[in-house]
């Protein structure tokens, strides 16, 4: 089953809302063994969204629309699906009387607006919106479909689930498709590529190999499809273990793990408590920390040292230490390290310090130049990162990074 996704509403064009939705979808189809081949948006305007749909039609089977379905005037995407399957616009009685029950249980009265949803093209199949006012509505076009349904996000994902879901399954059998995910932290996409070549090489054809990076982290997703569903499991369990064996030094998790929820995983585990010492990342490694509920139980806090006199005053970096070797150095951020360990009293801690950009760089450190230590009373350990240029992507991977440096530090 081909699926194009189609969009509608100026707010989405002109970037004033993101389409969370098409992703959204994007995920249940691809789970229902669809195949999402297009997703477009188009403006308020008619002749854009019959446009819109003839195109949507020209490449898929089933059109998903979301928008354009409220009771305003420039919600005119029942008016457009009337005119394009040649139909004329008819009151619905149901519908109305389900806004009325809805208002009157809000203590609110009805308006001529709401009259004016209640119209609908008159070979449409009404599906349910148990959590909005505009209902669903399902079309046949030959051997297609198209759904329409409202585009503000839990209404429509209510009508995906409860209405639409369902009858899919039942009107396109498509074969089954499985997902498994390793992610990982440390190398970069290009790197673990040479290390899976022959892995992916190897691949049965049934099965795909994609690589989804983000800073400093790559999730590896095997994604599978075949009629013979428990036979589909059976291999992509062997060649997830395949490929974890290739990647075990830079594997953290699976599926949807965290890096940040695992390392809290293991310091509860361990008993061990931890702190934090920024400079350039400013407090975002101890917001990744924090994200993650119940980190109170091993995460005693940050000291955000970004001046050199907090650094001295602080932490006790040594002043000759700044003087010799500069803030941005292995020297430094060891003391930091050391100085967050006494400070906070901790049983480890992880310091960052370097030029996120996109000025203050010089020859001998260019912007970009971050450090990182990680470390306990007994032993520390440093890395020297040169992610770029550009100072939020820098600050995100360094923190990141930093995350996976004390995931090494605790498992070895």
């Amino acid at each position: 089953m081909k699926v194009h996704l189609l969009t509608v509403g100026d707010e989405i064009l002109i970037g004033q809302i993101v389409d969370t939705n098409s992703a959204w979808m994007g995920q249940q189809l691809n789970l229902a063994g669809a195949e999402v081949v297009e997703i477009s948006s188009v403006g308020d305007e008619k002749t854009e969204i019959l446009a819109g749909i003839r195109h949507a039609f020209s490449n898929a089977d089933l059109v998903l629309m979301t928008g354009g379905l409220g009771p305003t005037k420039d919600d005119i995407t029942k008016v457009a699906l009337a005119e394009f399957f040649d139909v004329k616009m008819v009151f619905d009685q149901p519908t109305y009387e389900r806004i009325v029950r809805m208002f009157e249980m809000l203590g609110r009265p009805t308006s001529e607006a709401h009259k004016h949803q209640s119209y609908m093209p008159s070979n449409s199949l009404i599906l349910k919106n148990k959590m909005g006012t505009a209902p669903g509505m399902w079309f046949e076009y030959g051997e297609k479909v198209l759904v329409s349904m409202p585009g503000v996000p839990y209404e429509m994902k209510w009508i995906m689930e409860n209405e639409v879901l369902p009858r899919l399954k039942n009107r396109f059998l498509s074969s089954p498709i499985a997902h498994r995910t390793i992610r990982t932290a440390g190398a970069g996409e290009s790197q673990l590529a040479s290390m899976l070549e022959s892995f992916e090489d190897h691949l049965p054809p049934f099965i795909k190999l994609a690589y989804l990076p983000s800073p400093a982290n790559v999730k590896l997703r095997l994604t599978g499809r075949n009629k013979d569903e428990k036979m589909l499991h059976e291999v992509l369990d062997e060649k997830k273990s395949e490929l974890l064996e290739i990647v075990k030094d830079y594997a953290y998790g699976f599926e949807e793990e965290a890096l940040e929820a695992v390392i809290g995983n293991i310091l509860k585990e361990k008993k061990l408590s931890l702190a934090t010492a920024e400079s350039c990342t400013g407090g975002y490694l101890a917001h990744l920390i924090t994200s993650v509920p119940g980190s109170s139980a091993y995460y005693k806090g940050s000291i955000i040292a970004y001046a050199n006199e907090v650094k001295i005053r602080e932490l006790g970096v040594a002043e000759q230490t700044l003087e010799t070797h500069g803030a941005v150095s292995e020297e430094t951020v060891t003391a930091m390290v050391r100085g967050a360990l006494k400070v906070l009293n901790t049983d480890l801690a992880v310091a960052t310090s370097g030029i996120a950009g996109p000025d203050g760089g010089t020859p001998e450190k260019p912007v970009g130049t971050i450090w990182i230590a990680v470390g306990s009373e007994e032993k520390i350990i440093t890395h020297k990162l040169q992610p770029g240029k550009e100072r939020i992507r820098n600050i995100e991977y360094t923190a990141t990074f930093a995350l996976h440096l004390l995931h090494r530090f605790i498992i070895s």
